[in-house]
This record gives C-alpha cells, sequence and structure tokens, in this order.
C-alpha cells in the first residue's frame, strides 16, 4: 500500500542504512591568553611578533591549557584573541528537535538587549616599557543590565583607547565609557552616555545557578557573520575553574554549546529567559569539542554588587595560606586529629596577609564560617555534588570578617579573619598601570610580572623563561606589601658598559650593599648616591661596577640615541 502510494522520484534509502555524523573539527592547537590571529576574511594583518603558532601535539609533560574566546572575531585591524578560539562557523536560529512546532521549543526573551562591543586597544611594550605598541581593533559581545549598564569581559576591553557600542540592528555605534573591569572574574561594566543608545532596551534578568543538564543558551556576535546568533547546549559541569585571564580560581559552568571568537561577554540564557552567566573561554585539545565555559550568576552578582558598594572593583579575598590534603590516616594521627575530624593542613602562609597574625605553618583548618571542610579540602554544594573550599571564601567581599576554626597542638581554636585581595611577587596583570623603568648607564632595569615574561619569552613563556624566574612565579611569596622583584631587563649598548652586554633578565638582589626592595627603592638609592662607584649585586653571583659621575654623564647621551624620552618612568619620579 505504501509503495502505490509513493510519489515518483528518486528511491528511498534503505531503511537499515546507517548515517554517520561528521563533527565539526576544533583547531587543536593548545594556546595561551595572549595570541594574535586573523578572525575574519577582512583581516590580513600579519601576526605580531612573537613566537610561531604551534600545531604539533601536546606533549604528555605540559599541562593541557585552557583558551580564553577571543575579545574579537570579525575583528579589524589585527585582532587579539586572548587565546584562541576555533572559528568554525556558528550556528544560526534556536535549538530544539530541529523541526518548527517540535516538542522542544526553547525561547530566548531579550534579545535586543545583546549588543556588539567595538574596541580599540593600545597594549604596552613591556620589553621596551617607554613605549607602546601599534594599536588594534577588536569585537565581542555584551549585554545591557539594569542601571543603564552594559556586561562584557575583561579581557575584551583590556588596555582599551576606546569602546563602542552596537545595538541589534543598528548602524550606529555608540561610544562607552568603561566604569569598572575586574580582572579576576574577567567582567567589565560599561555605560552610554547617549539617551538615544538606551531607547527600546529591556535589560536582562538574573536566573539561578543552573543544574546539570539543565539547557543553555548562548548568545552573541561571533565569527562567520555580522548578525546575532544563537548557539546551545546544556550545563555538563558546575565546579571551580581557572580562570585564564585572571589567573584565578572562580566558581564556572562548563556547557557543550560551542563558543567562539566574539562570544566573548555574550549572555548565556535559560529556558526561562533568564541570564545565568556569561560567555568567556573555551577548552582547545585535539580530544575535546565543544567545551565552552561561562561565569555563573553568583560571581556577576558578587562584580556588581562590590562595584555598587564602593563604586570601584575592589576584587576576590582569598585565603592567604597555601594547605595541603589529609586523607592519609597515618598523617592525621601525627597531626593529633580524632576519628571525626577532619580538615586540611597549612603549609605556608603568605606574610603580607591578614592571616598571618593568627594562624601557624601545621594548624588543621576545620571549618570555615561554620561549614565542615572535608580532608580533600572540599564542602557540601548543592545535593550529592562538593566543590572547593575557596568557593566559601570567593562568596566574600574584601574587607569582610570570616570564622575559622583550627586544630593546633591537640586544642580547638577559633579566629575572626578581615579577608583581604592577593598580592603575588609576580603579579599576572598590571591592571592598566604602564610598566615602570629606570635607566641608569644603558641598564634598564625593571620589575618582574607575568605580562612582562610573556612579552619576552612569548606564550610559551612557563617553558622558556629562566628557571629560578619561573621558580618566584610558582612558589615566591612576598615579605612586605610593595616587594617586586626587579630585574636587568637589557644592557643598551654603550661604551660605559663594555663587558656587560650579555647580561638579560637577571635579578638585583642588592645596591652598594643595601638590599632592594623594589624598583622605586632602587632607583632612589642610585640617584641619590655620592659614592665613588655604582655597584650591583645580580643574581648568579654577578657583579655590576660603574664609576657613578661617567655613569650619570653617560646615560644622557644613550637616551639621545634611542630616543628614550626620560631615565625613568612617570611613577618613580620623586614627589609621585
Amino acid at each position: 500500500m505504501g509503495d502505490k502510494n509513493r510519489k515518483r522520484g528518486r528511491k528511498p534509502k534503505n531503511s537499515d542504512a546507517s548515517t554517520t555524523a561528521v563533527p565539526q573539527t576544533l583547531d587543536t592547537t593548545a594556546t595561551d591568553d595572549v595570541v594574535v590571529d586573523p578572525a575574519s576574511d577582512n583581516d590580513r594583518r600579519p601576526r605580531l611578533r612573537g613566537r610561531p603558532k604551534k600545531h604539533s601535539k601536546l606533549s604528555p609533560d605540559k599541562p593541557e591549557k585552557r583558551s580564553i574566546s577571543s575579545s574579537g572575531p570579525a575583528v579589524e585591524n589585527g585582532s587579539v584573541e586572548l587565546a584562541l578560539v576555533s572559528g568554525n562557523g556558528v550556528t544560526l536560529g534556536f535549538s530544539g528537535d530541529g523541526v518548527p512546532g517540535g516538542a522542544v521549543e526553547r525561547v530566548v526573551p531579550a534579545m535586543d538587549a545583546v549588543v556588539k562591543v567595538f574596541c580599540t586597544h593600545t597594549e604596552p611594550n613591556f620589553s621596551l616599557p617607554w613605549q607602546r605598541k601599534r594599536q588594534y581593533s577588536s569585537s565581542s559581545s555584551g549585554f545591557v543590565i539594569g542601571g543603564r549598564r552594559v556586561l562584557t569581559n575583561a579581557h575584551s576591553v583590556e588596555h582599551y583607547t576606546q569602546v563602542k557600542l552596537k545595538k541589534r540592528g543598528s548602524d550606529t555605534k555608540y561610544l562607552a565609557t568603561v566604569l569598572a573591569i575586574g580582572t579576576e572574574c574577567d567582567i567589565a561594566m560599561l555605560t552610554v552616555n547617549d539617551d538615544e543608545f538606551w531607547e527600546g532596551i529591556s535589560p536582562v534578568d538574573f536566573g539561578e545557578l543552573p543544574a546539570l543538564q539543565d539547557a543553555v543558551t548562548v548568545v552573541g556576535y561571533p565569527i562567520g557573520g555580522d548578525t546575532i546568533s544563537v548557539t546551545s547546549g546544556v550545563v555538563s559541569r558546575i565546579e571551580i575553574l581557572s580562570y585564564v585571564h585572571g589567573s584565578t580560581e572562580l566558581l564556572g559552568l562548563q556547557i557543550d554549546a560551542a563558543i567562539n571568537s566574539g562570544n566573548s561577554g555574550g549572555p548565556a540564557f535559560n529556558d526561562k529567559g533568564k541570564c545565568v552567566g556569561i560567555a568567556f573561554q573555551s577548552l582547545k585539545h585535539e580530544d575535546a569539542e565543544n567545551i565552552g565555559y561561562v561565569i555563573p550568576t553568583p560571581v556577576i552578582m558578587h562584580f556588581i554588587l562590590d562595584y555598587e558598594k564602593n563604586r570601584a572593583y575592589t576584587g576576590f579575598p582569598i585565603l592567604g595560606v597555601e594547605w595541603q590534603k589529609m586523607e592519609n590516616p597515618d598523617l592525621r594521627t601525627a597531626m593529633g586529629m580524632k576519628s571525626h575530624q577532619k580538615g586540611v593542613r597549612i603549609r605556608r602562609i603568605d606574610p603580607t596577609a591578614p592571616e598571618s597574625e593568627v594562624l601557624k605553618p601545621s594548624d588543621i583548618i576545620l571549618s570555615f564560617d561554620a561549614v565542615d571542610i572535608a580532608n580533600d579540602g572540599t564542602v557540601p554544594f548543592r545535593h550529592g555534588e562538593r566543590i572547593g573550599f575557596s568557593y566559601l571564601v570567593s562568596q566574600k567581599y574584601t574587607g569582610d570578617n570570616a570564622a575559622i576554626k583550627v586544630l593546633r597542638e591537640n586544642e580547638i581554636l577559633s579566629f575572626n579573619i578581615k579577608l583581604s585581595s592577593h598580592r603575588k611577587l609576580i603579579p599576572s596583570h598590571n591592571k592598566g598601570k604602564h610598566p615602570s623603568y629606570y635607566i641608569i648607564a644603558g641598564f634598564v632595569f625593571t620589575s618582574v610580572s607575568v605580562p612582562y615574561l610573556r612579552s619576552e619569552y612569548g606564550k610559551e613563556y612557563e617553558y622558556e623563561a629562566p628557571v629560578k624566574l619561573l621558580d618566584k612565579l610558582m612558589h615566591s611569596m612576598p615579605q612586605s606589601p610593595d616587594e617586586q622583584l626587579v630585574v636587568v631587563s637589557q644592557v643598551l649598548v654603550a661604551d660605559i658598559n663594555i663587558g656587560y652586554e650579555e647580561i638579560v633578565n637577571t635579578q638585583v638582589l642588592a645596591f652598594n650593599g643595601k638590599p632592594v626592595k623594589n624598583l622605586k627603592s632602587l632607583a632612589t638609592m642610585v640617584e641619590n648616591c655620592d659614592d665613588e662607584f655604582l655597584k650591583f649585586d645580580l643574581d648568579y653571583h654577578q657583579i655590576v661596577v660603574l664609576r657613578t659621575k661617567t655613569a650619570k654623564a653617560a646615560t644622557v647621551d644613550i637616551l639621545t640615541t634611542h630616543c628614550i624620552p626620560s631615565p625613568m618612568s612617570d611613577d618613580l619620579k620623586p614627589g609621585i
């Protein structure tokens, strides 16, 4: 009967013929968080100087790296991807069962609240700190919230010189003002002074933290076109994630919706049309496909309330300790723990943290704000889930107090600790500040930061930089709030520094017998030195000796030769 009613034409395929879906392939290159790569057909600017992009497989001894979705695909003038995300095109439309009127229909409201962010960046030149790099442009996504404000990613507007926003369906770009940049949580807040921009826009509403397998829809302006794009997926994991841009660990959502270059800063909606997060990074690995990450609402609300409370971003506090798991029963017994007691052991305490005044190494942290900590460092998190106890700390604000219970020499002690943000000896970011420098007799002194290491050694700086600098990056703690790691960045060749030309990125330990605390203290000591010689004690037991009068006189000629406007950055000048 069915054969008689079948229309003429091509014979149907056999019902038992198997069909194989061909997945889109992602770029499997492991990347760090600052890479310049063309992101559109219109972009033909060559890659910025640095190490060539490697396409070899990750070696077993190198950890996999997460990469941040670009602050701008469809990028103009050489957009920066703060970690590459494959541009495999975008999926336009809504998800469901693929059939109009299907059983699953998802409606995304407040689509008009999603805007396209255009940013012009001018990065500092950390290797030549008296200069800036050539400007470039990028585009990303953002969305409107209450109070005439717009949220996007921090890496989308990093080192900005101009930011413009364009509404959906509009041909006008509006100048935006950056209100706050949260480097750690990778969120930035913008506003527009032009009243016309806010006409016809309804802000998005925030929803609760989704559960596993909840559907999410990511909306933004990724590569592959100029109009708005929608991709869908589900929440596949909720845990403490590494935020690549901020070099921090905060709560994050893992989803299987495609997050491509340009999705950065776009909202992720649930089935009810509520915003449950901000798209911000993707995992780039040869064994992974469609793994994207979303900043969840608890982190977003922390950023917003922090700004509303302080009229500025103050950051996420952390507990300034390094701790060890207590899963070994012999270790617990040796530390005096009873069978019902659980916790983690303090290995080291940051000397600059308020916790150093009350906590001691080998204390066992039993609870934080009355929440018991397990031997693996986790705490209960919703039904049937556990999460690292740093989540409890991240819910606090800088300056808040926290109740900590510890076990010390078989005695349980309780402390009320004031939390603060953490400062590293080698900071992960300069947070918009210009790099500092000081020049004497052709010796260029500067302080070390992660952007500086990346500028000197490329995106693989974790493997290419000197071992001693990497050791300090990973393990050293500052002994005072203003301590810096000062190095001789390079030597500008001149007659006075003959024999010292090969000194590069070597730490300065002391000047004329006095320890070097930071770059400003070094500049002050050199400028005020009346001794016959300038003597610098360097790492690796090297010394540099220069005659004082000759060195200061030669500095003027060296600055003129290299077109350097000043022997020191503005922040090092007296009275500043």
